[in-house]
């Protein structure tokens, strides 16, 4: 009686959750399940077209409500009556696919991993801020963002990657992942220049410093779902430099808390990446960049040395990149000051990308294909550099600078 009892349960258990294949075309393949131009998103449904976009009109969002964890998402793209340019995001604009085209009648299949969290973890719960509650990097769903010259996508299958390596991201506004065009971070760039088999969990939020991010639970929420041979991008320092009070700088409390974070990490299991914060938009009469972060990068690399962590000196490839942008051409790089748009954070996401091959590290074998080595001092051409645009966006500034 039990067991059938329990068979029951597990029946009804199994039959609520949402299904993890969806078909976009006139005809079905078994076992996905058909989704009408018109269906919306609701929390009953657990899945649909969202924040107000439809199919027909692209580019649009789909949703699926999910548990947190890491999730494959394999796409099949193509149209049999023309061409296809296909771009895909995901959350608050994680590039995932870049511009994926195809002829007419050919069809290509893509997989890649997203990472899905909620402010609650075990033991305790992120402190977010007031405008961090309607991200959609903190709901419980995942959405992706279909887009491109002309999107056309036919498939969509959603299963759990639990055997997949998640790197996670902590850091300031020039990490996080933006919600808004035109604003950008590498840290939502980078998961394009990964294949199957990563998960970027980007834990950054625009005006944190260490000190900040610890007392909001950030990392804690890190350290808590952190296994063994994940990975721990840390880029700090834009806006602790402003930090004052007695004792407080760069070889002292700064030093100290990425020593601390980095030994907590280990302790995890976990491998800790260090960061030097890229240089803001300043350059002296000779065309220079000039550095506006006092010791904090030279902080940064003291204890990368003294702890023996990987280090990816951001702060000097920044420097060769500006320079070779120019001054003249740099303003296409950036929204302000600190803040970039989606070509300044796309090549630094090349810079970041090509830091962890540098290093030599386990993580670079799943860089993907065509995520070639990069050298700063030859970046891509800005006028060659295409991204569509979001639907969502913002003139406020991110908070630091």
């Amino acid at each position: 009686m039990l067991r059938i009892l329990f068979l029951l349960v597990a029946s009804s258990l199994a039959a609520a959750e949402p299904p993890g294949k969806f078909a976009f075309i006139p005809e079905a393949p078994a076992g996905f399940t058909k989704v009408e131009p018109g269906t919306a998103y609701t929390k009953e449904r657990g899945f649909g077209f969202d924040l107000g976009t439809q199919f027909e009109k692209p580019p649009y969002y789909f949703s699926v409500a999910l548990p947190e964890g890491n999730y494959r998402v394999t796409v099949t793209l193509g149209d049999p009556k023309g061409e296809s340019a296909t771009t895909m995001k995901a959350e608050s604009r994680r590039l995932m696919l870049e511009d994926v085209r195809t002829a007419a009648g050919k069809f290509e299949t893509r997989s890649f991993i997203v990472n899905v969290r909620t402010p609650k973890y075990p033991g305790g719960q992120v402190k977010l801020k007031e405008r961090e509650k309607g991200y959609l990097h903190w709901d419980d769903k995942l959405t992706l963002e279909i887009n491109g010259d002309r999107p056309a996508l036919r498939t969509l299958e959603v299963a759990k990657a639990d055997d997949a390596v998640t790197v996670f991201l902590v850091g300031d506004s020039t990490v996080t992942d933006q919600p808004f065009e035109p604003w950008g971070s590498w840290g939502q760039m980078l998961p394009r220049f990964f294949g199957d088999g990563v998960a970027v969990a980007n834990h950054a939020e625009s005006g944190e410093t260490l000190r900040s991010s610890r007392g909001a639970n950030r990392f804690a929420q890190v350290l808590a779902t952190m296994k063994k041979g994940d990975y721990l991008l840390i880029q700090f320092g834009h806006n602790d430099m402003k930090e004052r009070g007695e004792g407080i700088g760069p070889f002292t409390t700064y030093a100290a808390s990425l020593k601390q974070l980095v030994a907590e990490a280990r302790a995890m299991g976990g491998i800790p990446v260090l960061i030097t914060p890229m240089h803001r938009k300043r350059f002296d009469d000779a065309g220079k960049v000039v550095n506006t972060h006092g010791d904090y990068p030279e902080a940064v690399r003291r204890v990368a040395k003294e702890e023996t962590v990987p280090l990816i000196d951001l702060h000097a490839m920044s420097g060769t990149l500006y320079e070779a942008i120019g001054v003249k051409t740099i303003d296409k790089a950036f929204q302000d000051g600190s803040h970039h748009n989606n070509y300044g954070s796309y090549e630094l996401a090349r810079c970041v990308a090509e830091g962890l091959r540098a290093n030599k590290l386990d993580v670079a074998k799943f860089l993907a294909a065509d995520a070639k080595p990069f050298d700063p001092a030859k970046p891509d051409a800005v006028e060659a550099f295409r991204m569509p645009a979001s639907p969502q966006s913002s003139k406020a500034k991110p908070d630091g600078n």
